[in-house]
């Protein structure tokens, strides 16, 4: 016989609506008002208004959102990794089935595990200098090749390169890929730069370390002259491989300009304080590195117009000047026409020119000639009176007027004058001339001569 109380009951058929509801009463009933801590992942503002995060700790994770009426009551601004105390009402979403937290109220409880990690690795390398402004470069104006380190998975990818074709196609670019997130993330993204290091060494001149030789036929990338480390934006967690310590010193050794583009304009990591430039997204990194093709067009083309109006002016200016000179030239055979009349007017006058100037010189001969006698007469005057007074001046000097004043002139048997009685000794015969003859004479004593006084 069949046992009605031993057939089990059937289970309640819901509908999938009735029963999220149905859930969510439960959870109003049993937990609501509700006080959760736990630390921000993921924060973001959506153009509504609404604020959309997820409360997470050790051990779980919890969907949340707070709408603009409370978001607009917020005394600080929110980030990923901070650690708050939420006020609120658990729910369901039933679009998904998603158990999720609508938030009514927001304080800070203290900073999260991971914003505690970067605060104190940020403040450990600005220590060391490696956030200084002193050690930043200027990124070149036209690069010969631009390093690209990001996922080949990643939308970053596609938006960095869409920007650089469409601003500077002719520029070539190297990708390095790398991971962006995980674990595995730091290694990856510090050998993909290694490897761009090393085409930035080749751009400096140092071929000889990079692994590829021209020698073995294998081509050789071109140059690096800036590396773009860039990815899209995500939760803390999800960009924490850009806050490795060991990425970042090996960022502060580049040889080339890093510019930085992680995540969206409100994410920093410490990969954005090393590089050389942060760009606040992926995009604006690309574009920061490549100026507009347009813009260099435009620019050659001015210059084109300069050189051209400036050559242009250089012909006008050399044609007129051709011009002037050809003027003053005039046709060759004119210019032997007018010399061959000027030399018939030479020939012609010649005879006659001749003629003149013998003429001239005839009469100044005959001048010269009836001047002659009369300056020979005054010239041998001159000479007559110049030779009477040397003569003058010579009788004046005549030793005999001497003598005539009574004087006498002494001298040695050898006819040397004795002028001093140091010439002289006892028993000396001298000779003394006078104005009408000679006399001998003998030195007695020559000390007691005594010569007179004038």
């Amino acid at each position: 016989m069949f046992d009605m109380k031993n057939t089990p009951e059937k289970p309640l058929v819901w509908q999938v609506g009735a029963l999220c509801r149905a859930i969510a009463d439960a959870l109003a009933a049993r937990f609501n008002p509700v006080a959760v801590r736990g630390e921000l992942s993921g924060f973001s503002r959506a153009a509504s208004g609404h604020c959309y995060f997820t409360l997470k700790d050790a051990s779980g994770q919890l969907r949340c959102a707070m709408f603009k009426r409370a978001a607009t009551g917020l005394a600080f601004a929110p980030r990923d990794g901070e650690l708050v105390e939420v006020t609120g009402r658990l729910g369901v979403y039933e679009p998904r089935g998603d158990l999720q937290l609508i938030v009514e109220g927001m304080s800070r409880a203290g900073q999260g595990s991971l914003f505690e990690q970067f605060l104190q690795l940020k403040a450990k390398l600005e220590a060391e200098g490696l956030f200084e402004t002193s050690r930043k470069r200027a990124l070149p104006v036209m690069p010969r090749a631009i390093g690209l380190v990001t996922s080949l998975g990643a939308a970053a990818l596609h938006d960095v390169v869409t920007a650089l074709q469409r601003r500077v196609p002719h520029i070539p670019v190297v990708l390095a890929a790398a991971s962006v997130q995980g674990a595995q993330a730091p290694a990856e993204l510090m050998q993909a730069l290694s490897n761009l290091y090393l085409l930035a060494q080749v751009g400096q001149g140092l071929e000889a370390d990079f692994p590829y030789k021209k020698a073995r036929g294998v081509t050789v990338p071109p140059p690096v002259d800036v590396i773009l480390l860039v990815r899209g934006g995500g939760a803390m967690e999800d960009l924490w491989a850009f806050n490795d310590e060991a990425l970042a010193r090996l960022i502060a050794q580049s040889p080339v300009p890093v510019v930085s583009g992680v995540g969206h304009e409100t994410d920093f990591t410490i990969a954005d304080f090393v590089a050389d430039l942060r760009a606040p997204t992926p995009t604006a990194a690309a574009e920061l590195v490549a100026q507009p093709r347009d813009a260099w067009l435009g620019a050659l083309d001015a210059v084109q117009r300069r050189l051209q109006d400036a050559l242009y002016r250089q012909l006008d200016r050399q044609s007129q000047r051709m011009d002037a000179v050809s003027a003053r030239l005039g046709r060759p055979s004119g210019r032997l026409a007018g010399q061959r009349l000027r030399l018939t007017a030479c020939a012609q006058g010649l005879p006659s020119a001749t003629r003149h100037s013998l003429q001239v010189r005839q009469q100044h001969l005959e001048r010269l000639a009836a001047q002659l006698p009369v300056a020979l007469q005054r010239g041998l005057q001159v000479q007559t009176q110049r030779l009477d007074r040397a003569d003058l001046r010579m009788g004046l000097l005549d030793p005999h007027l001497v003598l005539e004043r009574g004087y006498a002139w002494l001298s040695d048997a050898q006819g040397h004058a004795i002028t001093r009685t140091s010439q002289t000794h006892t028993g000396q015969a001298l000779q003394a001339t006078l104005m009408d003859g000679t006399v001998d004479l003998r030195v007695a004593d020559p000390k007691s001569l005594k010569l007179p006084t004038i």
